[in-house]
């Protein structure tokens, strides 16, 4: 078609109503899933090798996604990687959608948050032996199959751990070698061991805006390429 004819047929379009394709949909439209829920969040990092990217949450308003908040976020000291293909001790993040069973803290729940959440105590721990029945799950005490020098003494973490949501990364069915203990949790001093980082006031802000009823679900990857966010 000779370029007059294009420009003519778009106008025509204009004119009537149909308007220019939609070349800057929010994140959430262009997802493979979402989870089935109105909320999510996302963490989108440029690259594979990257430490560091974005969080932000969204509102399914109507047939819309809005984006509620975002954050400056921290990932794996070693990057991202596919999630079903992680290993436990690479400090990667792992990539794919994931679920947020409940949330915990050292400190009390902001006012507002309708997450269940648990509170730290000293004696709280997240087994991440192998060889544990309780491998990928907060026990109280630690169990006595769970050796501490494979676990996390989640006290011990205190900036952390002030505030945390559980992503439900290999947490139904876990299967050895993974890799467990993957939260959303407040920033450390540098790049995480897997997990997703944000600053405090942004990890409150996300508890006191999270409701279980909405089905929020966390989607982690990057831009582009085989680990994608849009490919989850």
């Amino acid at each position: 078609m000779r370029p007059g004819a294009v420009a003519l047929a778009v106008s025509s379009l204009l004119a009537l109503g149909a308007g220019p394709p939609d070349r800057a949909a929010p994140l959430p439209d262009r997802m493979a899933d979402t989870g089935g829920g109105t909320q999510l969040i996302t963490a989108v990092a440029p690259k594979r090798a990257s430490t560091t990217g974005t969080v932000t949450w969204w509102d399914l308003r109507g047939r819309r996604w809005v984006r509620t908040g975002s954050a400056p976020a921290r990932f794996g000291a070693n990057g991202l990687v596919e999630g079903a293909a992680r290993r436990q001790g690479t400090d990667t993040t792992p990539t794919g959608l994931y679920g947020l069973p409940y949330a915990f803290g050292i400190k009390a729940a902001p006012r507002g948050t309708a997450y269940t959440y648990r509170r730290v105590h000293r004696n709280s721990w997240w087994c991440q032996d192998n060889d544990s029945r309780s491998y990928n799950r907060w026990t109280e005490p630690r169990a006595a199959d769970c050796q501490a020098a494979e676990s996390e003494q989640l006290i011990s973490y205190r900036a952390q751990y002030a505030h945390a949501l559980v992503v439900d990364f290999n947490y139904e069915r876990p299967v050895r070698g993974r890799g467990a203990g993957i939260f959303l949790h407040v920033n450390g001093r540098g790049a995480t061991a897997g997990c997703v980082s944000v600053p405090k006031d942004a990890m409150r802000r996300i508890l006191t805006w999270a409701d279980p009823a909405k089905r929020p679900h966390l989607a982690v990857g990057t831009t582009s390429g085989t680990t994608a966010v849009t490919r989850y």
